[in-house]
């Protein structure tokens, strides 16, 4: 009986700790590969070198779409929420959890269109010098594939 009782604590630790080093090396591979995220803010507020006039201009827009942008998300959280609710409540994929989906994909249409608008207007602020470098810090967070 002792002799097994070992046996079980040893198989155990040794279970233990590979989980662990699996755990560590997942996460390091993870970081390694893991692609850069592309950082719009710091593209403007760094790397452009924008006049007093153009701070101002792009701080007063961020003040502007600040609210709307809160306001949609709230919007998609609710509508997972209702999505949540539903699924708990019916265990089906019917009426319920359709219009959770539906308010969803509303919600996040509406907050790209927003956010496509905000970009474009800061753009819009911009030199041509600074829109080709803003232009390719877009393209980037858009698609993988950009160089």
């Amino acid at each position: 009986m002792r002799t097994q009782w070992r046996t079980f604590m040893v198989m155990l630790v040794i279970t233990v700790c590979a989980a662990a080093f699996a755990g560590w090396a997942g996460v390091q591979y993870g970081i390694r590969h893991a692609r850069q995220d592309v950082d719009l803010d710091a593209t403007l507020h760094r790397k452009l070198a924008l006049s007093p006039e153009q701070e101002g201009r792009i701080h007063s827009l961020e003040q502007q779409f600040g609210p709307e942008r809160k306001q949609l998300q709230s919007e998609m959280r609710a509508s997972n929420r209702d999505l949540a609710q539903a699924i708990m409540r019916t265990h089906t994929y019917g009426p319920e959890a359709q219009g959770a989906i539906e308010r969803s994909h509303h919600s996040m249409g509406a907050l790209q269109e927003a956010t496509v608008k905000h970009v474009l207007a800061m753009r819009a602020v911009l030199t041509a010098q600074q829109g080709a470098i803003f232009d390719r810090t877009i393209a980037k967070a858009l698609a993988s594939d950009v160089p």
